[in-house]
């Protein structure tokens, strides 16, 4: 009997991808440091986004839809595994702190087997255009992580060429990369999002055919202090570069869109478009010129719900409900099974944090989130969980960069938030609550007891990929 269930889910899934019965296409589009506040969709005043409205419009907005880190690589790391960034070891290291840089001996260990394996798996044709920043020796860029096709930069677009004081390492001048080989080095940031954009709605066109996995993780807005931007979209917006760069994501997403109405793929698409963190806006301010995360409390780079949840949206034309929105805890975690899913695949049997969010996706009337307990770690340190509303923050000592301090100490009050309700995170409200004060600290200690908490290590996690001479990545070419 359980054998005839999840062969009727996995038709069911099927059916519900395209007319044709075929499994359906997926695009992810990952900005780089865009804040929740920084689109019209998700209320800026100051961004256009005609082409992002237009995809609201047509598709399903998720209001709380999160990452699991602050910063790009574990981030990242979660999206491309299904998993906390910590069982994966990608949450800290010795060598580059938070993230990944260049020359670097650590990424992301081989025998992981990412969301471009598992639908390869279902015989997917997969393609990365972008950032990948998981480590740039090739154990571990993206051809070897299940990826057909890789264009894009192995790492962030600040790291470019310099002597890096922590280890005395050169880092080498900024790569363009098409597969394993260097093509141009330093590449023109200005560039990127138009070459990006370019460069797939050509891959799309290639292989419309059959089922496809496209991920376009963006350079932009990035991690300069003035994004970069083509000479078509520079001093065009009303908020500078910052606003320069977003505008032009806009146009590249609406081109991307075009291009699958073109090709008549459109209702055969599932397309995602969102960010790895929130903006790094200064801990004292929202500043539109270096990106918003309001109505949302705090910045990147920190455990604050300005640095977790992104805005999002899902399109996917007679499918995804236009017009609606999703106001339950979803996560980039959840991509994997979900797609593996509705590509009628099976689940394996390593753990993964991410959960089916399939009837989500939908709109199904009653769906509801599958979490029962989020994660909010800031490096190896466990600082707030999250259930149903309610997000607490831990009473932790010598804590790093907590969103809701200033200077390093400790504190011994708990910080309860009702994060539906009260949106910006004003009120502590864990004097009037202590029984969710309990519950959510009894949670914590679950998270802690499997992925451990502030130097000690849980016995889940898994480690990180490691070799022992890394060598830049141009001079594998010379």
């Amino acid at each position: 009997m359980k054998a005839l269930t999840l062969t009727l889910l996995a038709a069911l899934s099927i059916s519900i991808a395209t007319a044709e019965g075929r499994p359906p296409n997926f695009i992810v589009i990952f900005c780089d440091n865009l804040g929740y506040g920084d689109i019209e969709p998700f209320g800026s005043t100051v961004h256009r986004t005609p082409h992002l409205n237009r995809m609201a419009e047509e598709g399903r907005k998720f209001t709380h839809f999160c990452v699991t880190a602050g910063v790009c690589t574990p981030s990242r790391a979660s999206m491309m595994t299904g998993c906390y960034s910590q069982r994966v070891g990608m949450h800290l290291n010795p060598r580059d702190y938070h993230v990944i840089r260049p020359v670097s001996p650590y990424g992301l260990h081989p025998n992981e087997v990412t969301i471009a394996e598992a639908l390869k798996k279902q015989g997917y044709t997969t393609g990365q255009i972008g950032k990948w920043h998981l480590g740039d020796q090739p154990e571990f860029l993206p051809t070897s992580q299940g990826f057909d096709y890789f264009f894009g930069v192995p790492y962030s677009d600040d790291m470019t060429e310099r002597q890096w004081g922590q280890d005395g390492s050169h880092w080498p001048p900024l790569p363009l990369m098409l597969n394993d080989k260097v093509i141009e080095a330093p590449v023109d940031r200005n560039g990127l999002t138009r070459r990006y954009t370019e460069a797939a709605v050509d891959w799309i066109e290639k292989n419309k055919d059959h089922p496809f996995y496209l991920y376009i993780p963006q350079a932009m807005p990035g991690s300069t202090s003035e994004p970069f931007s083509s000479p078509e979209f520079r001093g065009n917006s009303a908020n500078g570069p910052w606003g320069d760069s977003i505008e032009e994501l806009d146009w590249s997403t609406g081109e991307i869109l075009e291009k699958l109405e073109e090709l008549g793929i459109a209702e055969d698409t599932l397309v995602v478009w969102t960010s790895d963190n929130g903006a790094p806006i200064l801990p004292d301010r929202s500043d539109p010129a270096r990106g918003s995360n309001l109505p949302l409390y705090g910045r990147g780079y920190t455990t604050s719900e300005g640095a977790f949840r992104v805005p999002t949206i899902m399109w996917w034309p007679g499918t995804v409900p236009a017009g609606t929105q999703c106001d339950e805890l979803t996560s980039t975690m959840d991509l994997y099974p979900t797609f593996v899913d509705m590509a009628g695949g099976k689940k394996d049997n390593v753990k993964r944090d991410g959960l089916d969010i399939t009837d989500l996706i939908l709109g199904k009337e009653g769906a509801k989130t599958p979490h029962e307990v989020y994660a909010y770690y800031y490096l190896d340190q466990l600082q707030a969980v999250r259930s149903g509303p309610w997000k607490l923050f831990l009473p932790v000592a010598d804590f790093r960069q907590h969103p809701h301090f200033t200077k390093k100490g400790e504190t011994n009050e708990p910080l309860l938030f009702n994060v539906v309700e009260d949106i910006g995170s004003t009120e502590n409200v864990a004097a009037d609550n202590p029984e969710v004060v309990a519950q959510l600290t009894k949670l914590a200690d679950e998270v802690i007891a499997d992925l451990g908490d502030l130097r000690a290590p849980g016995p889940g996690i898994r480690k990180v990929g490691h070799v022992s001479n890394p060598v830049p990545v141009v001079l594998m070419e010379e």
